[in-house]
């Protein structure tokens, strides 16, 4: 990858006061809120004695790598598409390719850092405690970032302009975050409604944080989900995306 090109991505995506709002400070915000209502801090028994802060910080950590990957990265690849810059990239030394990969390093960067953002303040601010099980919690948490990436990638392979690119990503963005447990965290889904949202890339994603920061190992099966969707939806992306 050109670091010329990362270093000209990541001003670009520095000067973009949406994308830095919804994608690094809405999902802390929004556990913020959530921190605030009282009865968000009592332990609850139908959430094996956790509180529903405590399940909601992996949500905020979902949170912002959907927007990213989903909305954020679409539109900005999709524009680049329809005003000829990859066209014009492709007659340089330096290949739409650096850009593309340049592209999924800023928004998984920044998806990363917001992550990191969440975890921090529902430590300090509400007394949830950290990953027991870092590694584990680490290693889903890749896996997730790699399949938002790779969807949204999708996303821009399939959208000619920048309208289509934000009504798709708009269409699949609600489902994911209902999977990822924003409206109701996955612990409290009806069982079969849960096992199903497990097979899904977030609702994976969600069960193997949730898994990780109880101390326990993710889980192989929802490790395996992530794989799955990652190098089918690479290898769609692969296969439909054009650079004119």
């Amino acid at each position: 990858m050109n670091t010329a090109v990362l270093r000209t991505e990541v001003r670009l995506f520095l000067r973009e006061p949406g994308a830095l709002f919804w994608i690094l400070l809405f999902p802390t915000l929004l556990l913020g809120i959530l921190g605030s209502i009282p009865s968000f801090r009592n332990h609850e028994a139908d959430l094996g004695g956790l509180r529903t802060i405590d399940v909601y910080v992996p949500v905020a950590v979902l949170l912002g790598l959907i927007v990213g990957g989903l909305q954020s990265m679409p539109q900005t690849l999709t524009g680049y598409r329809e005003r000829g810059i990859l066209r014009r990239m492709s007659t340089t030394p330096v290949r739409p390719t650096a850009l593309l990969t340049a592209q999924m390093t800023v928004y998984g960067g920044a998806a990363l850092a917001s992550a990191l953002l969440a975890l921090l303040v529902g430590r300090f601010a509400f007394a949830v405690r950290l990953p027991e099980q870092f590694a584990g919690y680490l290693l889903a948490l890749v896996l997730a970032v790699l399949v938002a990436l790779a969807l949204g990638a999708v996303i821009s392979a399939l959208s000619r302009t920048t309208k289509i690119a934000g009504a798709i990503g708009s269409a699949v963005f609600f489902p994911s975050m209902f999977c990822a447990g924003v409206w109701a965290p996955v612990q409290t889904m009806p069982n079969t409604l849960a096992r199903i949202v497990g097979y899904t890339p977030f609702g994976a994603a969600a069960e193997a944080l949730n898994r990780a920061a109880a101390g326990n190992w993710p889980g192989w099966t929802h490790l395996g989900v992530l794989v799955a969707w990652t190098v089918l939806l690479t290898a769609a992306a692969s296969r439909w995306f054009r650079w004119e």
